[in-house]
Parts: C-alpha cells; structure tokens; sequence
C-alpha cells in the first residue's frame, strides 16, 4: 500500500477548502485556527509542496488541490460507508465516548455510577481529549462537545447550556481583605481560564471588570491554565479569583468548597452538545446513554439555577 497522507490533515484540509478560511474551518471542527494552521503544515510538509496560496484577500487553492477535492470527498464518502458497514454489529454493550477533559473530570465522571446502576450491560469506555474525532476511522461511538453546535454530516443534540460566575473559596471572604464587592478584587489574584474553546461570548476579567465598573483593577495579572477544571481547582485551593464556567463548578458550590462573591453572571453563545454518526441514531447503547445525559443536564441546570438564585 502507498503511503497515505494523514487522514485527520486531510479532513482539516477539506473543511478549509470549501470554507476558505482556517477560522470557519477551525469552528467547525471544533478547535482552534492554529490547530487548522498546523494540520495544514503538515500535510505540505508530507507532501512537499503547498496545497494553499495565502493572499491578502483571502486563501486560494493550488490548482493541483482544487483538482484534487472531488476524489478527496469521494474517499472520505467511501470510508464513511465503511464506517457504517463496519458499525451494523450488534449491540456488543460497549459504548466509546469523547468528552472535552473538563467536562469529562467535573461533570461526567462524578455522575457515571449512577448510569453503570442502571445500564449494567453497557461498558462505557470514556477518553477525555481535545482532538477532532472523525467518527469514519476513530474507534468512537459518540462525543459530547462545547462549541457553537454546528457539527456538519453527524446527528447533534443539545445537552446543556453554561454560564460564568466568578468562584472563590470561602477562605477569600475573611482575612486582611475580605472579597465583599468587586473593588475588593484589587486584593486579590485573578486565574485566567486559557483552554482552546474560542467563545468570543465567554468574558474575560478585562470583559467582566468593565461589565461591572471596576477601574484600577489589573486584569491581566495571575496565572493562566489550559482547562477550565484546573481553573477552578486553583480557586477551590484558596489560590484567587476565577470565572468558571458553571456546570463545571456546580459540585464545589454545592459541596461549599466554592462561593459566588458577587451576583454578576454571563450567559455564553457556546453550549453542550451530544454529537454521534447518523448511522448511530438506533443504536441502543447510544440511545440509552443520550436519555440518560440528558436526565443528569435537567438536574444540573434545576441545581444551577438554585445556586444562581
């Protein structure tokens, strides 16, 4: 067999091509321009030759690529029908997930026993990670994302929707400087949530700090993490100040390991979404796991709204 290009590089290259923008193609993917950027430099380094001509007005295609996409969706046409050959085994009780790290190690995690009590049949293998998943050769049943929902050629569902409030330990509300309203902030270390989910609707402190008419205060100062899980483990150390996506909080703040100082929320564009192949849509370990996560979204948003209120 010839040597193949990397499959995930060519399916990052399609999306660009039919976008001709690495930003619309990396939201449709659901990951970041620079992860589009480096998808791209891969292949022309395997190929050694460029596939994309970089303009002041845009991107343009090499004439050898714009020959190339009809054959390209062909393949990928072709290898999504294996996939679905591939799939048509009787339900074997095993489920593969993909769930975003955060979601994964604050939300689903602590609530799985309770699908495992009543599913005892099903065998959930769950990978927690960021890379794309492209259901025609990953060994993946179905994945829950944060992002815009606009998942192009799978089945998608809405799950839940998030919101940020600002979280600290209740350890910040006593001491030399009590944290009683947001000037009190100056006192304080901000922890700045980094990970990759391009929400241009998600504040940042210089965002939340003007939303509510704090000057003087340095937003850019503190640390930074990559997962909004270490974020808020960070406040639940006592360690500063986060806006924490709260679903994600949700367990700290029932458990008081977390408060909300001020009463200043922000509702995001970005929400959770249930994604799988169509070809997935009657499967009964998928059916079953999707009921239930939407079971545990219903509680989550009931337990939100009351920490919220």
């Amino acid at each position: 067999m010839k040597n193949l290009p990397p499959l995930n590089s060519l399916r990052v290259f399609e999306a660009v091509a039919r976008n001709l923008s690495f930003s619309k193609a990396a939201d449709e993917l659901n990951v970041t321009p620079g992860a589009v950027s480096q998808q791209i430099k891969a292949l022309e380094e395997f190929l050694g030759s460029p596939i994309i001509r970089r303009q002041k007005r845009g991107l343009l295609l090499t004439d050898e690529a714009q020959a190339s996409l009809p054959l390209l969706r062909e393949a990928f046409d072709k290898l999504s029908e294996v996939g679905d050959i591939l799939s048509r085994r009787a339900d074997s009780g095993r489920l593969s997930i993909s769930v975003a790290p955060s979601l994964a190690s604050k939300w689903l995690v602590p609530r799985l026993n309770k699908f495992a009590e009543a599913h005892p049949d099903i065998e959930v293998w769950l990978s927690a990670d960021m890379d794309i998943v492209d259901f025609a050769v990953d060994d993946v049943d179905m994945t829950i994302r944060y992002g815009a929902g606009q998942y192009e050629g799978v089945h998608v569902e809405h799950l839940m929707s998030e919101t940020i409030v600002p979280v600290c330990s209740p350890q910040l509300l006593i001491g030399d400087h009590p944290l009683r309203d947001p000037d009190d902030l100056d006192h304080h270390t901000l922890l700045h949530d980094g990970s990759p989910d391009k929400d241009d609707s998600c504040p940042d402190w210089a965002m939340w700090l003007k939303a509510a008419g704090i000057r003087g205060v340095d937003a850019g100062r503190g640390p930074t993490f990559n997962q909004s899980s270490l974020v808020i483990e960070a406040a639940v150390a006592g360690k500063g100040v986060a806006l924490a996506k709260a679903a994600l909080a949700l367990a700290d703040l029932e458990a008081a390991r977390l408060v909300i100082p001020f009463d200043l929320t922000t509702p995001t564009d970005f929400a959770y979404y249930i994604v799988h192949p169509k070809s997935k849509s009657k499967n009964k370990s998928v059916l079953a796991f999707s009921k239930w996560l939407h079971v545990e979204a219903a509680n989550t948003h009931e337990m939100r709204a009351a920490q919220l209120d």
